[in-house]
């Protein structure tokens, strides 16, 4: 009967020390002669059946040494318990270097240092897929700064998403500030002139409208003569919607990122509205109310006038900030 130990290739035999115990030995062995004990590869243990219990360690004095852990004494080394290395395990997280044929996990030093790097993303909440990306393709300690960057801003931006849903309760729970909710609309019927604009059409989110504002009046060279605003071309409320930025000009203009046209002229139910773009939604409201109780057939696309409205560079406040909701309707004959 043989006692199967994996050596690896690199290790000196002067160096080499076998610590193993089974149901019939427990003694520690420093010599090759020892006829009890077989050295192998790890191929060939692996294909190598162990026809006895078996508990391995292998221990290298040489610098370039290996030391193999069964799965309790990684647990113990890098503070993860048994269920969750093995839970690593089968999530590709976290795999041992080694699997005996009796299914035993065997971790080495290289597992040690790629725990350490699943614990640090883990304490910095990364989620189970983030981490198995990053396992799966960080090579060095470059790549994990890159990954970490990434992380940064994502948190930014849900603190920043986060500021603003605390504004949006703030609302409510502040009485004082629902003025604007409790705001009543005056309805007017408008007839609007055909208009020649500068215009970019794009399909896109609400608020990309900013992205594009100052791209108009770059292109139209000082040529602008209005307030600018937009069609909508939806009949509905769309995550990407089909919008038109327009801004009056005198005559037509030529630029490259934009078209000069003309919109013909519009009879139109219009209504102000003063605050933020969250609230519009109940300018649209008065606006169709009216349309329903008059039997008027409204038609698109509508258009949103930002007679008052955040800068090129600063915001402002957006309370104070005025909006014409204006709704085409068919003209009668």
């Amino acid at each position: 009967m043989f006692l199967y130990v994996y050596r690896p290739a690199y290790c000196d035999w002067n160096a080499f020390i076998c610590q193993y115990t089974t149901s019939s030995f427990n003694r520690l062995h420093s010599e090759r002669v020892d006829k009890k004990i077989r050295i192998c590869s790890c191929e060939e243990l692996q294909k190598t059946p162990i026809d006895f219990p078996l508990q391995w360690r292998v221990y290298t004095a040489s610098k370039g040494g290996e030391v193999m852990y069964k799965i309790s004494e990684f647990s113990k080394i890098t503070n993860l318990t048994v269920k969750t290395l093995r839970y690593y395990d089968e999530e590709n997280i976290l795999k041992p270097s080694y699997r005996a044929e009796n299914a035993y996990r065997y971790y080495d030093d290289n597992d040690f240092e790629r725990a350490k790097v699943v614990i640090l993303l883990r304490n910095l909440d990364f989620s189970i897929s983030e981490i198995r990306d990053i396992m799966a393709n960080c090579d060095c300690h470059n790549d994990l700064s890159y990954y970490l960057s990434e992380k940064q801003e994502m948190i930014a931006e849900q603190i920043n998403k986060g500021k603003e849903l605390i504004n949006k309760i703030d609302l409510y729970l502040q009485p004082k500030k629902m003025e604007v909710s409790c705001m009543n609309y005056k309805i007017e019927l408008k007839e609007f002139n055909a208009l020649t604009v500068a215009a970019i059409r794009f399909k896109g989110k609400y608020s990309d409208v900013g992205k594009y504002i100052g791209v108009i009046y770059q292109e139209a060279k000082g040529k602008t003569s209005g307030e600018p605003f937009c069609c909508y071309y939806d009949d509905e409320f769309k995550e990407e919607a089909d919008i038109e930025l327009c801004v009056p000009t005198k005559g037509m203009v030529a630029g490259k990122k934009i078209d000069s046209k003309q919109l013909p002229k519009i009879r139109a139910i219009c209504t102000m509205h003063v605050g933020t773009y969250e609230t519009l939604n109940l300018a649209y409201k008065a606006v169709l109310d009216y349309a329903k109780e008059h039997s008027l057939n409204c038609i698109l696309p509508s258009r949103e006038i930002y007679h008052k409205g955040p800068g090129l560079v600063f915001k402002g406040n957006p309370n104070k900030y005025v909006t014409e909701i204006v709704i085409p309707i068919e003209q009668e004959g």
